[in-house]
């Protein structure tokens, strides 16, 4: 079951990679262009103003549109890219189980199955989020790229051997606390795609033309990304709040203290603290919308120093990377 979930880890990032390069296609092509042709037009000529026995004795000629037909490969590439990253999902979630099944436990006992995790809630949140808004799916970009990036640095960087769940996790808050802190995780992570599509997207709507900026002309409105951005983040605060709490229920039972400042404890709160003041920005008037969403990006920052900076850097008494 490990080598299968090894395997099936690598074809899934194939997959996203695939996936990555058909969005980067439909991307180049752009959006839907209608291109000028010269046809006759026959209601004119059928009124004698044109063609045999009309003033000119010429059909008259008249500009119509058609489709071009770059549009056309850009929905097919999207669709494809859609499709594939709906594979790579399946893919991914086959490692994930199959991971678990060889542990004989949850598959979060380390950073490396953490993070696995992790992106694949990421990952299938998206699908959820395409099939409800399919105008959204040029995000698919930015968000497979993520999904190739973190998943290729968990595989050379935090991968590990299967081993037992350490004694100091073997507890039922185990499942509770790590699987909202998972969950919670993968919404945000998946939150800051559209948050920095919509900054990018929004420079370009008050007329910026530099990069990053450029990349945003074939993005949906900013607007809608804004929308979906505070969506993401309201959903998952609540979850991240209440994860945080029964972290602080299961280290007053397994250490006799609620809360004593470990490096983990004090980047959790920051990135609570950090996300609760985006949400504040957002439901104030006076704050700017790409202030507040710049806020969330902060959040999502701190939330990458929690499970890289933290593990690699500091030692305390969650340290169970698994990592050197």
């Amino acid at each position: 079951m490990s080598a299968l979930s090894d395997q099936l880890v690598t074809f899934a990032i194939l997959a996203y990679l695939v996936a990555m390069i058909s969005h980067a296609v439909e991307f180049a092509l752009g959006n839907a262009r209608k291109v000028a042709v010269a046809a006759p037009d026959r209601e004119l000529v059928g009124a004698g103003v044109g063609g045999p026995g009309g003033p000119l004795d010429q059909p008259v000629v008249s500009a119509v549109t058609r489709p071009d037909r770059s549009a056309d490969r850009a929905v097919l590439a999207g669709r494809i890219a859609a499709g594939l990253t709906a594979l790579a999902a399946a893919l991914h979630l086959g490692a994930v189980v199959t991971r678990g099944l060889a542990a004989e436990r949850m598959p979060w006992g380390n950073m490396y199955e953490f993070v696995l995790t992790v992106t694949w809630t990421g990952a299938a949140a998206w699908l959820v989020v395409l099939w409800k808004q399919p105008s959204l799916r040029r995000l698919g970009l930015f968000l497979t790229l993520v999904m190739v990036l973190l998943l290729a640095f968990a595989e050379l960087k935090l991968y590990v051997q299967v081993v037992p769940l350490m004694p100091a996790l073997q507890s039922y808050w185990f499942v509770i606390h790590v699987s909202t802190i998972i969950f919670a995780s993968g919404i945000f992570l998946l939150g800051v795609v559209p948050a920095a599509a919509y900054l990018m997207r929004a420079g370009w709507e008050r007329g910026k033309r530099s990069f990053p900026y450029t990349l945003a002309r074939r993005l949906p409105a900013a607007a809608g990304l804004e929308r979906l951005t505070f969506t993401l983040h309201a959903f998952a605060f609540p979850i991240f709040t209440f994860a945080v709490i029964a972290g602080a229920i299961w280290a007053e039972a397994a250490w006799g203290r609620a809360w004593g400042w470990d490096p983990k404890e004090t980047w959790a709160f920051i990135s609570w603290v950090v996300y609760a003041g985006y949400l504040h920005a957002r439901a104030t008037p006076s704050v700017r919308r790409n202030v507040a969403t710049w806020i969330a990006v902060v959040g999502f920052l701190t939330m990458l120093m929690n499970l890289f900076g933290v593990n690699f850097f500091f030692t305390g008494l969650h340290s169970y990377a698994g990592v050197n």
